[in-house]
């Protein structure tokens, strides 16, 4: 164990870490009210303002993919293949941004075709960019927060889904439940429909049982990895048969058909029973190593990539879990771990973490930007950084920690922050004289301080307002979570 932060420090840590930045006042504010009354207020239910303000997105259902789709789509909902990432454990065809959203070729000429890409190039832009404006907007942002971190657990990407609407309504499943008991999440996940079609689930039947979905539940959702046998996922995947996708509700809705669902009693990791999909995500989430798996998971994104929770630390995380999986009561025994104020236990900022502080330390909308700009400063930046809203790159979500530290994450951010210093009003920083503004900007961006290195580079560069906020913005000191 390192040193152990003082209550500024602590403070100033948690705001970070249970939302996108702290800055000075707001630190200031909470190291006066103490480490156990600002925990009280970030986790607590409020009325927020900037969620008011940003409504979801009414998303409508796509145009026909091609003119056979076109007829299908006069007919029946019932689910179909959708998407060409057959492995979703392999990055998803355009991961990153690189390639068209559809995973069509961009040469085909047929105008059916042609409308359905770009509606659908649209729609998950215009997703991307709602989220990304109300994680900038909300006063309280730890229910944006823990979506997010929920979302790179439960990782899907529209890149196969291929539905705006199917992403939004899983993401507001996951801000729903997400601070509640975790069998009610993962009930409503396991036959969520953009999961589903993520994970190839929606045509599972007893003759041929899909053992993806069941596979991704124990591996990565609920147990984690030497806590079930591949015998338990061919029973699991049987007693996961029958459930489809209606496509011709918008949003897509999970439909149960009893004909295609295998329904002989089947053993799961040491339970034998005439088990549904809600009856075995019971069994699984009630056992000791899904306890500890999603703490330890938890644990790897809010106190420390590197190291991983001690028999101690993990045993009082999963008490405070306990039999009702209250999330709440884990995300509290996390943030008051003694490993949580340790001073070594210092995490990199993940992409949309670093932008979305960057937006919201400048106040910057990504909403109230024009079109071409919010595309340049928003969405090319998180393509570029390798993390998009709604497209985790494999089914096991988003890298951690150093991975995000790269020369060309190092290029993208640059760019960035050239371009957001001219969105940006700061006129705060030009009344400060040369020799305030480093330390202006410290207490702007919530760095708690600037090093050497980099303390010389802002005093060098410190007569042009610009030209210093833009290299704060790409400081060292701005890219962790301290």
């Amino acid at each position: 164990m390192g040193r152990t932060l003082d209550t500024r420090a602590r403070v100033t840590r948690l705001l970070q870490r249970a939302g996108f930045g702290a800055g000075a006042d707001a630190v200031d504010a909470a190291a006066r009210a103490g480490f156990d009354a600002t925990l009280d207020r970030v986790l607590g239910v409020v009325v927020d303002g900037g969620v008011d303000a940003t409504p979801a997105p009414r998303l409508g259902p796509l145009p026909p993919r091609n003119a056979e789709a076109r007829e299908k789509q006069k007919g029946r909902g019932e689910d179909r293949p959708a998407g060409s990432a057959s492995d979703p454990a392999r990055p998803a065809p355009g991961a990153g941004g690189t390639a068209d959203a559809a995973g069509e070729s961009e040469g085909a000429a047929d105008p059916v075709r042609k409308a359905y890409r770009q509606a659908l190039r649209e729609q998950r832009e215009e997703l991307t960019v709602w989220w990304l404006d109300r994680m900038v907007a909300v006063e309280h942002p730890w229910e944006e927060k823990r979506t997010l971190l929920w979302h790179n657990h439960w990782a899907t990407s529209i890149q196969k889904v291929k539905s705006g609407a199917a992403m939004l309504q899983q993401n507001e499943t996951l801000r729903r439940l997400g601070g509640g008991d975790f069998r009610a999440l993962a009930r409503a996940m396991v036959v969520d429909p953009a999961l589903m079609v993520w994970l190839d689930a929606g045509g599972s039947t007893a003759k041929a049982p899909n053992e993806n979905l069941a596979r991704e539940l124990m591996e990565l959702f609920v147990l984690g990895v030497g806590n079930y046998t591949e015998t338990d996922v061919r029973q699991a995947a049987a007693v996961l048969t029958g459930w489809t996708v209606d496509r011709s509700a918008t949003p897509w809705k999970p439909r149960f058909r009893p004909r295609r669902h295998d329904p002989a009693p089947r053993t799961v990791v040491g339970v034998k029973a005439g088990f549904t999909a809600q009856t075995l995500v019971d069994h699984l989430v009630s056992l000791p190593d899904s306890h500890a798996h999603v703490s330890a998971r938890m644990w790897r994104a809010l106190v420390s990539a590197e190291k991983g929770p001690d028999e101690a630390a993990l045993g009082r995380v999963t008490a405070a879990y306990g039999k009702q999986r209250d999330s709440t009561a884990m995300f509290r025994a996390l943030f008051t771990d003694a490993a949580f104020s340790d001073a070594d236990n210092v995490l990199v900022k993940q992409p949309v973490e670093y932008v979305v502080g960057s937006l919201r330390a400048l106040g910057v909308r990504p909403s109230e930007l024009p079109e071409n700009v919010r595309r340049q400063v928003v969405v090319r930046t998180l393509s570029g950084l390798g993390q998009v809203p709604f497209a985790p790159e494999s089914v096991g979500g988003w890298p951690a920690g150093a991975a995000w530290l790269t020369t060309a994450a190092a290029q993208v951010q640059i760019g960035f922050a050239e371009a957001l210093v001219r969105q940006a009003d700061l006129s705060d920083v030009e009344r400060a004289s040369a020799g305030e503004r480093p330390e202006l900007l410290a207490r702007k961006l919530g760095t708690g301080g600037w090093g050497d290195a980099t303390r010389k580079a802002l005093a060098a560069s410190a007569q042009d307002p610009r030209t210093v906020t833009a290299i704060a913005l790409t400081a060292p000191e701005h890219l962790v979570l301290s």
